[in-house]
């Protein structure tokens, strides 16, 4: 029990797989200028990086692994994800048409999110069996998720700051998440 703890700390706070691994920038850039955009981006993602790990372990473990393909990983998990995404922006089309509009181009880039596949990675690379893969998929996207509702949250108030010419636009928003980076790499002393 504490060993899966220290997982979801460490994953989604300590490790932010934004602020401290650098992944999964393209849409923590495109999708935060709105909290409820960042947000419903956030609940997709938890909801494609966690059943990610699920099956991506799953398919390791007890396919991959016994039949000597082990250096099939990355197609294969690049293919559940792909699935995963498209399952997701059915849903959204469908019944939350208002989010999957705002989200845009941003919601089929969750299939090439880096994030997304570095954390199935990550799972089998530090050995961890299904149940840790998934906590750590989890608390990956819900690290995700703070980081970006924050990005979000800012970059509103931004917007009505006198700021100055040289840091409009991209430049106040690159400064922005390293100050937060910095801000985060403080908790990597905590554990």
């Amino acid at each position: 029990m504490k060993e899966l703890l220290i997982i979801l700390i460490s994953s989604s706070i300590v490790n932010n797989v934004i602020l401290s691994q650098f992944l999964g920038l393209c849409p923590f850039f495109g999708v935060s200028k709105k909290v409820e955009t960042a947000a419903g981006m956030g609940g997709a993602v938890v909801f494609v990086i966690t059943i990610a790990s699920f099956v991506t372990g799953l398919l390791y473990n007890f396919i991959l692994v016994p039949t000597g393909f082990e250096y099939l990983q990355t197609i294969v998990f690049i293919l559940v994800i792909a699935a995963l995404v498209q399952f997701v922006e059915m849903f959204l089309k469908k019944n939350v048409p208002s989010l999957y509009q705002a989200l845009g181009v941003y919601l089929p880039l969750i299939t090439t999110n880096c994030a997304v596949l570095g954390v199935a990675l990550k799972n089998v690379s530090n050995g961890y069996n299904i149940l840790q893969g998934v906590i750590n998929g989890f608390a990956t996207a819900v690290g995700f998720t703070i980081a970006i509702v924050i990005m979000a949250g800012i970059r509103e108030k931004i917007e009505y700051n006198d700021i100055p010419t040289p840091f409009k636009g991209s430049a106040i928003v690159l400064v922005t998440a390293g100050l937060m980076a910095i801000a985060f790499f403080g908790f990597s002393g905590v554990i």
